[in-house]
């Protein structure tokens, strides 16, 4: 006789089988905003394929078993060579090869690019957050090695292929796509990296340099070709160090560890060392080294932006699906008005992200041309992503604790999920600059001139006079920036107010009445308390929470 003890009652279903991109309606109308009308319709059926895809059970089980089975660094082989190689389980390849199909490391090949494959991104990587990076890093790795012609020609197609060609077993000229990693950072600097101590010694050959030193953090190690930092004899110059060398044999690119990380567990993050025969290339002239790697920096830096609005919208998906299907109290838990002043706030942070995020996203694609609007975007770019890197990375780590506490002890049960997207919150935080570095290059980018400044603040006044809250919020902001006693200490400050103002001023010109009136009163007029679930009443709290419920 079977046993009666176990009847499982009042549990959602699981949340699979769902287009990711047509259940997010901040998404689908952020794209409508940006693209143009005449590839509106391509961008969309694109981007719903990718979404029904990310929704499916076989991608949510890529993405849990890429975590449950970490890399693994292999340095020697089994009679003794040094190999320094990482093994993958299949489930990471089978999620890079779809994110490199769907063109995440190539915004270079259609209209609109950048925002299409931003918007790409936010999907993709709800299903597991970690093979972004080394997708990111490829994608990146181009506008820097446009800095020298001969480099570019070589590398971007492999690049921005569509094709994953994944393994060491030729050189990247012989494959039909490549990816790549970077690293800048050393154990004595960290973001620092002017006091990098890498040397690279000239070569017979033109552009050649043989490579001594270390990096404390080289992401994505089983990548085809790499962008580090070394001092030449002309000072911090940037190079290009590939895993394999043009005739075949390996480069010497010696793989300490691993770093036991605590999320992102699926990438390999690793320590190496250069012994003096590492060839490389140089990339820009020497001595320039960050202002040519800072091209891949702005790019990462907009990913980092990118990938907590996913990460966001993943954890407000997961718990307001929960909510649609748990009934406590006897009511099932969204209509409960607490919990739905909960799910309200998180939704609204969710959307704010996104918003925010396709904006930047679409200045790329802008600033990637010539006249008056893309010197604008580029200005605007400039004060614009460090203070959205700032705000936006740093709300993740809260909102994905307050989602997994939606679900209660379930959320705090690996099997939900929760876990994993609450331990990798705080990565985009710290990747490219953690909050003083971003807050420090928002103050650069002020003092450099007018024309950031003038940009951002033409941007926002595009909805001057709709909201009076925004309008307040727009005016204090700029007397603190009038006020420039003890201004570094209030960078913090400065990069959020600017961050919030920028999101007001978006959700005010194209969201939902409800939506922009609940950000003005909660985000920019003071009417909240400092955790999530504090909105003012008198807002529609039943209207956000059904925008941001993932049913399509």
């Amino acid at each position: 006789m079977p046993a009666s003890t176990h009847t499982v009652t009042n549990q959602p279903p699981p949340l699979t089988d769902y287009d990711v991109f047509s259940a997010d309606a901040a998404l689908v109308e952020g794209l409508a905003r940006h693209v143009s009308p005449e590839h509106a319709d391509e961008a969309h059926a694109e981007l719903a394929a990718l979404g029904r895809e990310a929704g499916s059970a076989q991608a949510q089980e890529w993405g849990a078993q890429a975590n449950e089975n970490p890399p693994v660094l292999r340095t020697h082989d089994r009679y003794g060579h040094r190999i320094d190689e990482v093994d993958f389980h299949p489930s990471w390849h089978r999620l890079m090869d779809r994110g490199v199909a769907a063109g995440l490391t190539d915004p270079w090949s259609r209209p609109d690019g950048q925002v299409r494959r931003s918007a790409a991104f936010l999907v993709w990587t709800q299903v597991e957050a970690g093979h972004g990076c080394p997708l990111s890093m490829s994608h990146a790795a181009v506008p820097a090695l446009r800095k020298e012609p001969s480099l570019a020609a070589e590398w971007e197609p492999l690049l921005s292929s569509r094709t994953y060609d994944h393994g060491l077993d030729r050189p990247a000229a012989g494959k039909a796509g490549a990816i790549a990693g970077m690293g800048m950072t050393e154990k004595q600097g960290g973001s620092d990296v002017r006091a990098n101590t890498t040397s690279a010694v000239p070569l017979a050959g033109e552009g050649e340099y043989a490579l001594t030193g270390h990096k404390w953090f080289c992401s994505a190690p089983m990548s085809d070709v790499f962008l580090v930092l070394a001092q030449a004899p002309g000072g911090l110059t940037c190079f290009l160090v590939p895993r394999v060398l043009p005739d075949g044999t390996r480069n010497t690119f010696r793989i300490q560890r691993l770093k036991d990380k605590l999320g992102n567990r699926s990438n390999a993050s690793a320590e190496i060392e250069f012994d003096g025969t590492t060839w490389a290339r140089g990339v820009g002239e020497e001595g320039r080294g960050v202002a040519t790697i800072i091209e891949m920096v702005a790019a990462t830096r907009l990913d980092c932006v990118t990938g907590s609005a996913a990460l966001m919208r993943q954890a407000v998906a997961q718990a307001t699906h929960h909510a649609a299907h748990r009934s406590v109290f006897g009511r099932e838990l969204i209509e409960q008005p607490l919990m739905r002043n909960v799910l309200a706030d998180l939704a609204l942070e969710s959307e704010a992200a996104t918003a925010l995020a396709l904006r930047l996203a679409t200045a790329y694609d802008s600033a990637a041309g010539t006249g008056e609007q893309a010197a604008q975007d580029r200005a605007f770019l400039r004060l614009a992503l460090p203070a959205a890197k700032y705000w936006v990375t740093k709300r993740c780590v809260p909102l994905a604790g307050e989602a997994l506490e939606c679900l209660g002890g379930n959320g705090y049960v690996e099997e939900s999920g929760m876990p994993r997207l609450l331990r990798e919150s705080p990565l985009n935080s710290l990747w490219e600059g953690s909050g003083n570095v971003q807050a420090l290059d928002l103050l650069r980018a002020l003092q450099r001139g007018p024309e950031p400044l003038n940009a951002v603040l033409t941007e926002i006044g595009r909805a001057h006079g709709a909201d009076h809250r925004l309008d307040a919020a727009v005016k204090d902001l700029l007397t603190q920036l009038s006020d420039l006693d003890g201004i570094e200490t209030r960078a913090r400050r400065l990069a959020e107010r600017l961050a919030l103002v920028l999101q007001g001023s978006l959700l005010v010109r194209f969201a939902p009445p409800q939506v922009a009136d609940a950000f003005c009163a909660a985000r920019l007029g003071g009417d909240a308390g400092a955790a999530f679930g504090t909105l003012p009443g008198g807002l529609d709290h039943a209207a956000l929470v059904e925008r941001a419920l993932p049913v399509a």
